[in-house]
């Protein structure tokens, strides 16, 4: 078993979802340098920072009991009164339109079969009362019974604080910010494939940290598409379901030539670019090749601090990409991306930017134009500085997999021999797969403790 003090310690918050063992299935090493904010001791060696406070995201395995319930009828309200005596607030017309019944809720599926058309949305309540089982019992004007278990409830609380923690269950959102001061996670190739708990710390650290380092994969090709199987399908672009990055003749993508590879993200060309990358060395170069990697969201909370109105600008401006040639089959895509998309809350959600496929047609206003490649420089400045980098080289059976949507990756140049050719095989996910397996994962890991 994998050694793992980064993911025992730096994802304490998982614990309450999964065990420590699963969490063992990675490890990182740290270089020495400061913590980015203070962080216990045993993690201040490790650029990372928190987006957000772990413990406030987190509802602790307890069983919850109803002491008691009743019906708020001028609010059209049902309040519970837990046995810890915290209370908890459901709309009336909620609760009527989430009934588990046969008749409402198909169990196999977990889907409504309730038809909104027949929900009454100002219904009253005849009866609620507390079952002998700690099930709420509602009786509805139409003599419809409704019952709710106890736990189904206190997960749905429509507090901020319960609001916030049934999200990052359902999501992990929180990420964990870095530098160069951090060594990628790792992992062990052939235990991600055969151990849920294995697979599952990757996946987590995948979501949390952004990049996760695989060891022990065969030399050959195929490894990414056996690593995707894993967790569903493979991503189909116009670049083939996998691809092989090598110099090439008349290369249809720069990532086909033997030069420097500026930061990017994959695929910005595409409306709704990859979430997920695999990359699996097959062959390294002669010399030269190093792989470079930065946290776009953590430069983008840096660009915010620094220059507001250069994070202003990206965050708010449409740039084109475009991308044109012939591999899978011919295409020409055209798409329309701010290079900082921001949730609600100004937070970096992801990033779009690639430069060699940038495109030259700039639909701004005359007067926008300079501002946003000032603004634009001001970004990439910010993560080519060397404090913001992590530099590392692949050795053949290595695979990197990352969220394309967060950290931005590039190469260094290198040189080649015809007989020893730099060779990578590469994938794509969505992420939409990518947590349906770690949600499967998670519970599967839960159930055999």
């Amino acid at each position: 078993m994998w050694m793992s003090t980064f993911a025992r310690v730096a994802l304490p918050a998982l614990h309450r979802s999964t065990s420590a063992m699963a969490c063992q299935a990675l490890r990182a090493c740290c270089r020495p340098g400061s913590g980015v904010v203070p962080l216990p001791s045993c993690l201040t060696a490790v650029q990372i920072r928190r987006q957000q406070t772990l413990g406030s995201a987190s509802v602790p395995l307890v069983c919850h009991s109803v002491r008691h319930v009743r019906a708020l009828d001028e609010e059209k309200l049902i309040e519970v009164e837990w046995e810890d005596g915290d209370r908890s607030l459901y709309p009336f017309t909620w609760l009527r339109d989430n009934c588990q019944c046969p008749l409402c809720t198909l169990e196999s599926a977990q889907a409504r079969l309730l038809l909104l058309a027949d929900l009454d949305v100002h219904t009253g309540v005849e009866v609620v009362e507390v079952s002998n089982d700690n099930k709420v019992s509602i009786v509805w004007p139409d003599q419809h019974i409704s019952v709710y278990d106890a736990e189904w409830l206190k997960k749905r609380c429509f507090s901020p604080a319960a609001r916030q923690a049934m999200q990052e269950e359902l999501f992990l959102n929180e990420r964990y910010y870095w530098d160069s001061n951090l060594r990628i996670p790792t992992a062990n190739y052939q235990e991600v494939l055969h151990d849920d708990k294995a697979a599952l710390a990757w996946l987590l650290a995948l979501r949390r940290v952004g990049i996760v380092y695989l060891k022990g994969a065969p030399v050959e090709q195929g490894q990414v598409a056996r690593l995707a199987e894993r967790i569903g399908y493979l991503r189909l672009t116009f670049y083939g379901h996998t691809w092989q990055v090598q110099d090439k003749p008349m290369a249809n993508n720069v990532a086909y030539t033997t030069g420097k590879l500026s930061l990017h993200t994959d695929y910005p060309a595409l409306h709704f670019a990859p979430g997920v990358q695999f990359l699996h060395c097959i062959n390294q170069a002669e010399k030269g090749g190093e792989s470079e990697v930065v946290d776009g969201f953590h430069m983008a909370e840096q660009l915010q601090r620094e220059d507001p109105e250069a994070f202003k600008m990206l965050t708010s401006l449409h740039v084109d990409f475009t991308d044109t040639g012939t591999d899978y089959c011919d295409f020409m895509l055209q798409s329309k991306k701010r290079i900082i998309d921001v949730d609600s809350e100004g937070r970096a959600v992801r990033i779009n930017y690639n430069n060699a496929t940038r495109d030259s047609v700039l639909d701004l206003p005359l007067h926008q134009v300079q501002h946003f490649y000032s603004a634009l420089k001001a970004y990439v400045n910010i993560m080519n500085r060397p404090e913001n980098v992590v530099t590392y080289t692949m050795k053949p059976g290595d695979i990197v997999t990352f969220d394309n949507w967060r950290l931005l990756h590039g190469r260094r140049k290198y040189i080649s021999r015809p007989d020893r050719l730099r060779h990578l095989e590469g994938a794509y996910l969505d992420w939409d797969e990518v947590m349906s397996r770690l949600r499967i994962l998670r519970k599967s890991v839960q159930e055999d403790m």
